[in-house]
């Protein structure tokens, strides 16, 4: 699948976000290796520490639906931001315990550009189980 077909669907699932708090949608696209798209979009809470990020969810359903670490292909992540809108940390994290460290990781921004990174790039020095 193209960066920009996996993009619009993050551009497009944003539009599902709960947000009452920030008002700030976040959709991600994530990629499996059979061809499956997978969405997510952030879940606010009105305690802000039980608040899920839109790369989570995807990574969380994907992992409900029987695919497990290594079955990730690429995420994209979509915002209304100025700038390209990276993963939080938390999501880095996540993102480094089911995927590997060269997967592609497509940004954007309100104008539509994409950058494209890897999760090495977003976080070169993650805590993994090596760590362990």
């Amino acid at each position: 699948m193209k960066k920009e077909l996996l993009m619009e669907s993050a551009r497009n699932i944003k539009e599902k976000a709960y947000i009452p708090y920030s008002k700030f949608p976040v959709g991600a696209a994530l990629l499996l290796k059979d061809g499956t798209v997978i969405n997510g979009v952030n879940v606010e809470n009105v305690s802000l520490g039980a608040t899920n990020c839109a790369e989570r969810t995807a990574i969380f359903t994907a992992i409900t639906s029987g695919y497990k670490k290594g079955d990730f292909q690429a995420i994209a992540v979509a915002g209304d931001t100025s700038d390209y809108l990276p993963p939080c940390s938390i999501c880095r994290q996540v993102l480094a315990e089911f995927c590997l460290p060269d997967m592609p990781v497509y940004l954007t921004n309100k104008n539509k550009d994409i950058l494209e990174l890897t999760l090495k790039d977003l976080l070169p020095y993650a805590f993994t189980d090596l760590d362990m």
